[in-house]
C-alpha cells in the first residue's frame, strides 16, 4: 500500500526490484515534504498547525507525519522518562501530550540522537495517531494515517466475463464488471448488483475501514463467511459488490482467480492501528 507498505518499492514484500548493479540495503528510509497544511486536535484544542510537515516512510509502516517544534503549541509537550531506540534513527524520546484537562502518556516522540544522514528530522515531533483526538488537512479530518502520496486507486470499465460460484450455485455472472487497481494490491473485480443473485447475500454487522476508500461492509454467502464486500462511499463502485477468491469460486474469462500473496492488510504499530470507530464522524470544533 503506497511507497513503503504492503508490496510497495520500499517494503519488505516489494513485488518489483531496483535495476542497480549492487543490492540495496534491506531497510531504506525516505522522507519528503507533505506539501499540505496539517493540524492536530487534542483536548478540544489545536495543538499543532503546520504547512511544513515531513513524511517519513520506512519499511512495513504507514507514513508518519513529523511536525517542526515551532509549529506545536507551547506547553503541549512534557518530556517523559520513557525512551526507545529506533533501528535506524537511534535514541527516541517520548512525550506526555497535554491540552485542556486531557493528557496522553507517550502521545508523541522525537528522535534525539540521529545519524547525520537523517538531519531533516532534527527538531521534529511525531504524534501517536490514536492517542490524539483527530488529524486534519485544512478543515477536513483524515483518519487512519497520514496520506501516502504514492498510494493510488484507479477504476476501469471492462467487458471481461466474471462468474462467481459457491458450491453449485451461481452467485454472479457479469460481462460488465469494474476493475479496481490499488497500489500494492492485485486487481479487485466489482460486479453490478443487477448481475448478482442478491438473495444469496446475507448482510453481516462486520465492517472494516480503509483510509482511501472509507467504510467497507460485508456479506456472507451460505456458510462462506465474509465472502463479499462493498464500499458505499466510493462513487464508481458504490452499487457494486466484490468477491473474495479464496472464499468462493471466482472465474475471470474462464480462469479461476486466487488470492495472491501479500494481499492481507496487517496494521503495524500502536500509532497506526486502523479501526471502524476511528472512521465514524466526530464533532469538528474550529
Amino acid at each position: 500500500m503506497g511507497l513503503s507498505w504492503q508490496q510497495g518499492p520500499l517494503s519488505s514484500g516489494a513485488i518489483g526490484r531496483f535495476l542497480v548493479p549492487e543490492p540495496l540495503p534491506t531497510r531504506l528510509l525516505y522522507v519528503e515534504p507533505l506539501r499540505r497544511r496539517m493540524r492536530v486536535r487534542f483536548g478540544r484544542e489545536w495543538i499543532a498547525d503546520s504547512e511544513n510537515v515531513l513524511l517519513l516512510f520506512e519499511p512495513g509502516r504507514y507514513p508518519v507525519a513529523y511536525f517542526p517544534e515551532s509549529d506545536i503549541s507551547q506547553g503541549t509537550l512534557e518530556l517523559s522518562e520513557h525512551t526507545t531506540r529506533h533501528p535506524d534513527l537511534g535514541l527516541t524520546a517520548w512525550y506526555i501530550v497535554k491540552a485542556g484537562q486531557k493528557q496522553a502518556t507517550r502521545g508523541a516522540w522525537q528522535h534525539v540522537d540521529m545519524p547525520p544522514y537523517a538531519s531533516e528530522l532534527k527538531g521534529r515531533v511525531a504524534f501517536a495517531w490514536v492517542a490524539m483526538d483527530a488529524f486534519y488537512e485544512e478543515d477536513e479530518r483524515i483518519v487512519g494515517h497520514a496520506a501516502d502520496n504514492y498510494h493510488r486507486i484507479d477504476i476501469r470499465q471492462t467487458s471481461r466475463h466474471l462468474i462467481v460460484r459457491h458450491r453449485d450455485q451461481v452467485i454472479a455472472d457479469s460481462k460488465r464488471p469494474l476493475a479496481l487497481y490499488e497500489s500494492g494490491f492485485a486487481p479487485r473485480w466489482y460486479v453490478p448488483r443487477a448481475d448478482i443473485d442478491e438473495a444469496a447475500l446475507t448482510g453481516v454487522e462486520h465492517q472494516t475501514f480503509c483510509p482511501y476508500k472509507g467504510l467497507c461492509s460485508y456479506y456472507d454467502i451460505g456458510d462462506a463467511r465474509l465472502a463479499a464486500w462493498f464500499y458505499p462511499e466510493v462513487s464508481r463502485i458504490s452499487g457494486l459488490v466484490s468477491f473474495e477468491p479464496d472464499v468462493v469460486s471466482v472465474h475471470l474469462d474462464g480462469t479461476q482467480l486466487k488470492l495472491e500473496p501479500g494481499q492481507t492488510v496487517i496494521p503495524h504499530g500502536p500509532d497506526r492501528e486502523l479501526s471502524v470507530d476511528e472512521a465514524r464522524p466526530r464533532g469538528q470544533e474550529h
